[in-house]
């Protein structure tokens, strides 16, 4: 299934650029994260649920 950052950051009208500057990281990160190909750490993690005004389980539970 995989996460649903982009979904969500979509849903804020933000792009992978803004995202990955409200946070610290580069557009790069945001984009491996979106494509599960980066296993971001938990703080990273939470930085993007706080920007993006959501849980971690909103972005990352599987059912």
């Amino acid at each position: 299934m995989g996460n649903r950052v982009k979904e969500h950051r979509v849903e804020k009208n933000l792009t992978q650029s803004d995202l990955a500057e409200a946070i610290g990281v580069t557009r790069q990160t945001i984009g491996l994260i979106e494509s599960n190909k980066y296993n971001p750490s938990l703080k990273l993690c939470i930085a993007i649920a706080r920007v993006l005004g959501v849980t971690l389980n909103d972005l990352f539970w599987e059912e």
